[in-house]
């Protein structure tokens, strides 16, 4: 009777978790306000209290990135007139151009078009096509959200196993009767068939599919600053710790992500199709009939799905123009390893977000149906409404504001802890990490943002830990950029958990998916990546950034300018096992 007690008031206990948590945090964390200096004292507790309720989700995570409009100024933190302003900087604006940008792609459907053309191209075998999905995946996932790309590709897979492979319910069914039957065959010592029988390798194709397809998405997010909020978070933060710093922007950032995303989204490629059968050889050699007659299903139902599509319309290449004149304008704009366009206006005036808001602005009233001027003059054509490319109500419907709020509180609260002297407070107590080599301290950087993020959202994550690793950085005199991009990187990385990401949650409530298959996948997912980054961030990024060195713009204002450059093992620059 005592345990069926207990059980109950457990039971309630949970039902109302998140009131707890509500209400004890604040309590528990109270010892910081007396126990610490004043200032630092109270952003601690701010920023620690912020980072419960993102992590427990106890209060909607928009609503949590507003707190410190409220607790920074009534806390004497920070004033609300400079708290406020981070909650809409350019940043954002730049986030905001590709959120309607991403919204007039799906509005025409280009996306299914471009992914669909994909596809066609790489062919029908498990293998491609398993590559196929992740490119298609990847490439989208830097201009839509990894969320909408991957709800997008989902069925498009669905529909091309089970053309592949005939009905999934039939194909469980049959491993089940195989299972049963090899079992009653080696009671009675008779020959038996491999233990990989073809249905079973049917179905691990079939979790290939799905579990590729959210995985891509996340690592194509990497490759440019709008294709996920922690990179974003990076740029914003940068400009708030170090204003004098201008190596980072859309060009840059491309051409020093880009070709590791690429790196990473073949080994991901290679892992998958290893762990799931997509590389086996007996594809291409035993039973080559029957192999042959699904594939040509498989290429049928695809070659079917983009005849629907009909030809390309007006509106269709419109976006398509505007969507690669908008990818181009961001890249040239200040590449640095080439003079941008940016050059031809004051220099400093003209940013990423100027760029984003003049081509998506044009979208609000440039025609969707091809302009004709005899239409003027024909008195039988019909007198159609002018319909743009993309209305407002719908850019309203796509765009998640809740994330422009998010990005505006982790902003507002690297503003407090730089303003409060917090960033800097932690920092000295740092020291025994000085001792740590820089390129060991990356990756344990990114190792560590990418497991706690399989907890945690990621743009909370960066948010929480950037400015630690900011003042890390500065504190062990090495360049900032060293140890802040591999966290940005690393925060994208959750691919362990169906909570980790949205996009893992998707592909999980499919319900052909288990823990320990994303597990599996996702440990040695989670290790390539790490080696990847580390292996980008001491080769062409230690270029593209002057790694090596200590650079003028993150020395603070009084500190003397005879500060020892820190010096980077000399390693050749490929050899991952001396890093």
């Amino acid at each position: 009777m005592e345990m069926e007690t207990i059980s109950t008031f457990a039971k309630k206990l949970w039902c109302v978790k998140k009131q707890l948590i509500l209400f004890l945090t604040p309590l528990i964390l109270l010892p910081l306000l007396f126990g610490l200096p004043e200032k630092e004292g109270k952003c601690l507790y701010v920023v620690l209290l912020m980072a419960v309720f993102w992590c427990t989700e106890a209060l909607p995570l928009a609503v949590t990135a507003m707190l410190p409009v409220c607790l920074f100024p009534t806390m004497g933190i920070l004033p609300s007139k400079k708290v406020c302003p981070q909650y809409f900087l350019d940043t954002n604006f730049l986030f905001l151009s590709g959120l309607v940008m991403a919204s007039a792609i799906e509005e025409w459907g280009l996306h299914r078009r471009i992914a669909l053309k994909v596809l066609k191209i790489v062919g029908v075998k498990p293998a491609w096509l398993i590559l196929g999905m992740m490119i298609t995946s990847a490439f989208l996932s830097m201009w839509l959200s990894n969320t909408a790309t991957t709800a997008m590709m989902l069925p498009i897979a669905n529909a091309i196993l089970e053309s592949l492979f005939g009905d999934l319910d039939t194909l469980k069914e049959n491993c089940k009767v195989k299972d049963e039957t090899e079992a009653r065959v080696k009671l009675k010592h008779k020959q038996t068939e491999p233990l990989k029988t073809e249905s079973e390798y049917q179905m691990k194709v079939w979790k290939g599919f799905l579990i590729c397809i959210p995985y891509a998405a996340s690592i194509g997010g990497t490759a440019t600053l709008t294709g996920t909020a922690p990179n974003l978070i990076l740029i914003g933060q940068l400009k708030s710790y170090f204003p004098e710093c201008d190596l980072i922007n859309f060009g840059s950032w491309f051409a020093f992500a880009f070709p590791l995303m690429v790196f990473f989204l073949i080994l991901g490629w290679l892992w998958i199709s290893f762990l799931y059968g997509g590389l086996n050889t007996r594809l291409c050699v035993k039973k080559q009939d029957e192999r042959a007659q699904a594939e040509a299903k498989a290429e049928a139902v695809i070659d079917e799905d983009y005849r629907k599509l009909g030809p390309i319309n007006f509106a269709e290449g419109a976006i398509a123009f505007f969507f690669i004149l908008f990818a181009v304008l961001l890249f040239t704009r200040d590449p640095k390893f080439v003079t941008g366009w940016s050059t031809f206006f004051n220099k400093g005036y003209v940013s990423d977000a100027t760029t984003g808001v003049i081509i998506v602005s044009i979208l609000f009233f440039f025609p969707s149906q091809k302009p004709s001027l005899s239409w003027w003059f024909d008195s039988r054509a019909p007198n159609t409404p002018y319909v743009p490319l993309l209305s407002w109500k719908k850019a309203q419907e796509c765009v998640p504001w809740n994330i422009i709020l998010l990005l505006g509180g982790g902003f507002a609260m690297a503003k407090g802890c730089e303003e409060s002297g917090l960033a800097a407070w932690i920092g000295a107590y740092l020291q025994p990490i000085a001792q740590v080599p820089p390129a060991v301290a990356v990756m344990f950087i990114t190792a560590f943002l990418a497991c706690f993020t399989e907890f945690a959202s990621n743009t909370a994550t960066i948010i929480i830990f950037l400015p630690v690793i900011a003042e890390l950085a500065m504190f062990v005199k090495v360049n900032p950029l060293y140890f802040m991009i591999p966290a940005t990187t690393g925060c994208s990385f959750a691919f362990m958990l169906p909570v980790s990401t949205p996009p893992n949650s998707i592909a999980f409530a499919s319900g052909h998916l288990l823990v320990k298959d994303m597990v599996k996948t996702g440990f040695v997912m989670n290790i390539l990546g790490i080696l990847s980054v580390s292996l980008a961030m001491n080769t062409w990024g230690r270029a593209m950034f002057s790694l090596e060195t200590y650079p003028d713009w993150a020395r603070p204002v009084n500190m003397s300018s005879t500060v020892t450059d820190i010096q980077f093992p000399s390693v050749p620059p490929f050899n991952l096992t001396s890093l």
